[in-house]
């Protein structure tokens, strides 16, 4: 049996810690903070991260250098016959497409899976990836696998602001402005390739329930529903520095989903808080494999 290597990148929230508990390797996301590079959970917590966005700082993504990936590569491969690499989404990053080009120079080596996932969800691909690399699969069967799984997930997040959806470019000015007069709070979701608008919220228990609904058509009409009991689906509760909240959304979802649990609660990735903020709570769940 061939011994596979997992690595992601920190847009799936598995902190370095985590890495080593889980036995893969999690390759830091650069940010540029006031044309300065830092590299998430190494050079900057999570803390620091929301600390400049709070004060204003101009704060950009960046994708992984390629001789950190293939220096990393290489050394695993001192060790490990074949590696799954697993990347945020490919229509939020170009990180992915990078990586599969660096593959191309690995003879088969490297499997780089661009099933388009990010935060809580493509951390799940990585808890199965480990699942089936644990029962024979090699790294093509492991990536294949994960591939064809990949609309099997979902997130939805409520913004608290507008400002950062503003200062990316990603809507107008104006609409900006009339949203944060009506005080609206967007809904968006994540299946697939993109962040796309879902809804618009008056409230937050607005937003709340809208969410709670949007998954509840997921799980029973796109994932085999309720009936097929708790063994079927994960839940998740994620946020950009809204713990208390996500804390509260977990009580409600156990309520909503009774036999669901435990019901898994993380930060939302620092590569999409940085564009939209603060304050957002998101309900995800992906099928069980």
């Amino acid at each position: 049996m061939a011994k596979i290597a997992i690595v992601t990148d920190s847009n799936s929230g598995i902190t370095q810690k985590q890495a080593e508990e889980l036995g893969v390797h999690v390759v830091p996301m650069p940010f540029l903070i006031n044309e300065e590079t830092y590299y998430e959970d190494i050079s900057l917590t999570t803390e620091e991260f929301y600390k400049y966005l709070e004060e204003g700082a101009n704060i950009s993504t960046s994708q992984p250098s390629p001789e950190s990936v293939m220096n990393l590569w290489d050394e695993l491969l001192k060790e490990y016959d074949e590696i799954v690499h697993i990347p945020m989404s490919s229509g939020l990053s170009g990180s992915c497409q990078s990586a599969m080009m660096l593959a191309q120079d690995y003879d088969g080596k490297v499997q780089v899976v661009n099933n388009q996932r990010i935060s809580v969800t493509q951390r799940q691909s990585v808890l199965d990836a480990i699942e089936l690399a644990g029962k024979g699969k090699n790294a093509a069967e492991i990536k294949d696998f994960l591939e064809n799984d990949k609309f099997n997930s979902s997130i939805y997040i409520m913004l608290d602001t507008l400002y950062y959806l503003k200062k990316g470019g990603r809507i107008t000015p104006a609409a900006a402005a009339l949203g944060t007069i009506l005080k609206l709070k967007p809904v968006l979701q994540i299946q697939g390739e993109k962040l796309d608008a879902f809804a618009k919220a008056r409230t937050t228990n607005q937003g709340k329930s809208i969410m709670i609904n949007a998954i509840s058509n997921d799980i029973e009409n796109r994932f085999g529903g309720l009936a097929n009991g708790p063994g079927n689906i994960w839940l998740q509760v994620v946020h950009s520095d809204n713990e208390e909240a996500a804390l509260n959304l977990k009580k409600e979802l156990e309520e909503q989903f009774q036999g669901y649990l435990p019901i898994y609660v993380d930060k939302l990735s620092l590569s999409v808080a940085c564009h939209i903020g603060p304050g957002a709570l998101a309900i995800a769940c992906c099928k069980k494999i």
